[in-house]
C-alpha cells in the first residue's frame, strides 16, 4: 500500500507533457498543473492560432495566460524529493502524446518498444518478454512500434493480409484469393516485398548514381565557376595594366604634342617680333625723313632750298613685304586637324577591334537563349558538304558530298595529307563558328556523329573521333548511345531515333546533341571552351551511312 501510494503521488506530482516530476510547477486558469518550460513550448507551438488550450482538458484561453511560478507547488515538490520521491525509472516510461502505446497494459499505458506483426499488438518491454521466452512467439515478426498495425487486417473477412494480388495491386488474405481474388496473379506479401524491394534498390542504386553524377556536375560548375573568375580577375588586372600603359603614352603623347606646339610658338614669335622690330625701325626712320622733307618744302629761300636738297641722303632700299613671310592666321589649326585625325583612327579601331577585346559572355550552365523547338533551330541551320580529301578510303561520298557509305572495296581517292588512313570517317569543308545547328540521318550501326578540329590526327588510335582532346564525338548504335571525348566515354540514355541533331554555339562553347523525331530531346550536352574553328565529321561503320540532312 505504501508503495502504491508513492507511485499515486508521483503521477500527481508529475508534468503529463514531460512525465517527469514537476521543475518550476505552473497552474492554468483551468487548475491543472505543468513544468512552466513545458507549458510555455506546448503554447509556443499554439501562437499561430491564436487560441491557447490546457494539453488535459482542452479548455481553449484567449489571449494567452500570464503564468507564474507555484511557490506552495514547487516547495512541496521539493519536499518529496527530499522523502525519496523522484522521477519515475526508465522502465516506466508512460505513452504519451504521439507515442504508441502498450496494447496489455491496464490503467495508464507504458511506451510500446515493438509491435508484433503475427499478433497485431504493440508491447511495452514487460509485456513483450514472452517472445522472447515463449518458443512459438519466438518465430513471431516484430517491429518498430508501430498505429498502423489494423491496416494488416482484411476489412472483410478479419484476416491477417499475407497475400498480395498483382491484378489489383493490393494487400489481400488467403480467403480474398480464393474468392473474389479467384484467378488473379497472387504471391505472397514477402515474395512481392523481396521483388520491389529489388526494384528499390535498383532504384536507389539509380538515384545514387545520379547524385554522384549531379555532385561531379556540380564540382565541375564550381571549378568552371572559379576558372571564370579566376580568368575574369586575370582579365580585369591585365586591362588595367594595358589602360594604364595606354593613358601614360597618351598623356606622354600629350606632353611631346604640347612642347611641339610650344617650342615652334616661342620661335614664330620671336620670327615675328624681330621683323616686327625692324619695320618699327624703318617706320622712325621714314618719319624723320619725312619731316626733314617737310621742313625742307617749306623753306621759301629757293637758294637755300637748292642748297639743302642734294645733301639730302638717299633713302635705304625698302624692306619688301614677302621678307616678313606672314602665314596665313591658320598658325597651328595643322596640328589639331592632325590630331583630331588620329583620334577618328583610333575611334574606327576601338570600334571595329573591340568584339575582340570584349571577354565572350559566359555562362556555365547553358548556351543563352537555346531554342525550345526543332524550328527555332533552323534559324542557325548549316549547309553541311563533306570533303573528299578527308575521307577515308573505305567511304564512298554520294554527289554533291552530302551521304557518307562504307564500302568493302577502297574506292580510287588520290592520296592527300589531309585523308583519314585507320578509321573510316570524314570532315565537313566548311568551318564552323558562330552558333550553328545541322542533323545526320544515319542507317545501320556504329555512325559515330562529330565535331573536330581540323588539325585533328590522320592516322594511328588517336585519330578515331573521340579518342582525343580535338573531337566530340556521339557514337550511335542500334538500341544505345554514347558520348565520347579525349578517351573518355559516357553513357547517354534517350529515345531512340536515326536522325540525331547538333547544335553548336561556338562562343560560348556549348556542344548539344539531339535524339531528332516527332519531338526533340536532349541527348548530352558539352560545355567547354573551343580554341579554334571546327569541322563537322562522322564515322562510318561497315554498310552503315550518314547523310547530312538538309533543313528546310
Amino acid at each position: 500500500m505504501a508503495q502504491k501510494g508513492v507511485q499515486l503521488d508521483r503521477e500527481t506530482f508529475s508534468c503529463s507533457i514531460c512525465l517527469d516530476l514537476l521543475k518550476d510547477p505552473v497552474a492554468t486558469p483551468c487548475g491543472h498543473s505543468y513544468c512552466m518550460k513545458c507549458i510555455k513550448a506546448h503554447w509556443d507551438g499554439e501562437d499561430e492560432k491564436e487560441i491557447h488550450s490546457c494539453p488535459q482538458c482542452r479548455q481553449s484561453f484567449t489571449p494567452r495566460p500570464v503564468l507564474l511560478k507555484n511557490t506552495m507547488l514547487a516547495a512541496l515538490v521539493e519536499e518529496l524529493k527530499k522523502t525519496g520521491l523522484q522521477a519515475a525509472p526508465a522502465d516506466l516510461c508512460y505513452a504519451g502524446a504521439g507515442d504508441v502505446a502498450c496494447d496489455v497494459c491496464t490503467g495508464r499505458k507504458l511506451r510500446a518498444c515493438k509491435s508484433c506483426l503475427v499478433c497485431l499488438v504493440s508491447y511495452c518491454d514487460k509485456h513483450l518478454q514472452g517472445h522472447y521466452d515463449v518458443a512459438p512467439l519466438k518465430k513471431h515478426k516484430l517491429v518498430e512500434p508501430s498505429k498502423k498495425l489494423q491496416e494488416n487486417i482484411c476489412s472483410r473477412h478479419d484476416e491477417v493480409m499475407k497475400m498480395f494480388c498483382r491484378t489489383d495491386q493490393q494487400n489481400i488474405c488467403y480467403l480474398c484469393s480464393v474468392d473474389e481474388h479467384k484467378g488473379h496473379d497472387t504471391v505472397s506479401a514477402a515474395a512481392e516485398r523481396t521483388e520491389r524491394q529489388r526494384e528499390l534498390e535498383g532504384s536507389r542504386l539509380n538515384i545514387q548514381q545520379r547524385i554522384q553524377d549531379r555532385e561531379k556536375e556540380v564540382k565541375r560548375l564550381q571549378q568552371e565557376v572559379e576558372a571564370v573568375n579566376g580568368s575574369a580577375d586575370k582579365a580585369v588586372e591585365d586591362s588595367e595594366k594595358t589602360f594604364t600603359e595606354l593613358i601614360r603614352l597618351m598623356e606622354k603623347r600629350s606632353s611631346d604634342v604640347k612642347q611641339q606646339v610650344r617650342s615652334q610658338q616661342e620661335r614664330e614669335v620671336s620670327r615675328v617680333r624681330e621683323l616686327q622690330e625692324n619695320l618699327e625701325q624703318e617706320i622712325s626712320e621714314l618719319k624723320r625723313r619725312d619731316a626733314e622733307l617737310k621742313l625742307l618744302s617749306h623753306t621759301e629761300d629757293h637758294n637755300q632750298f637748292l642748297l639743302s636738297y642734294p645733301s639730302l641722303p638717299a633713302l635705304s632700299e625698302a624692306t619688301h613685304s614677302s621678307s616678313t613671310n606672314i602665314r596665313p592666321l591658320s598658325y597651328f589649326e595643322d596640328v589639331t586637324a592632325a590630331l583630331s585625325a588620329v583620334r577618328d583612327k583610333l575611334q574606327d579601331v576601338l570600334r571595329e577591334e573591340w568584339i575582340n577585346v570584349s571577354p565572350p559572355e559566359v555562362d556555365v550552365l547553358l548556351s543563352a537563349a537555346e531554342p525550345a523547338s526543332r524550328a527555332g533551330f533552323f534559324r542557325y541551320s548549316q549547309e553541311i558538304t563533306l570533303d573528299p580529301n578527308t575521307a577515308h578510303t573505305q567511304l564512298l561520298l554520294s554527289e554533291g558530298g552530302i551521304r557518307a557509305t562504307c564500302m568493302r572495296q577502297p574506292q580510287p581517292y588520290s592520296s592527300h595529307p589531309d585523308r583519314f588512313t585507320k578509321y573510316p570517317q570524314v570532315l565537313s569543308t566548311e568551318s564552323l563558328t558562330g552558333r550553328c545547328y545541322w542533323e545526320v540521318e544515319w542507317r545501320g550501326g556504329g555512325v559515330y556523329v562529330a565535331v573536330a578540329y581540323k588539325n585533328i590526327s590522320r592516322a594511328e588510335n588517336e585519330s578515331l573521333f573521340g579518342n582525343n582532346d580535338k573531337s566530340w564525338s556521339l557514337e550511335c548504335f542500334q538500341n544505345s548511345y554514347s558520348f565520347r571525348h579525349n578517351s573518355i566515354h559516357t553513357s547517354v540514355s534517350g529515345p531512340q531515333s536515326s536522325r540525331v541533331g547538333v547544335h553548336l554555339d561556338h562562343r560560348a562553347g556549348v556542344l548539344s546533341f539531339y535524339s531528332v523525331s516527332e519531338t526533340m530531346t536532349l541527348l548530352h550536352r558539352v560545355q567547354t571552351t573551343f580554341t579554334q574553328p571546327l569541322h563537322a565529321g562522322v564515322r562510318v561503320g561497315l554498310g552503315a551511312s550518314a547523310e547530312f540532312y538538309k533543313l528546310k
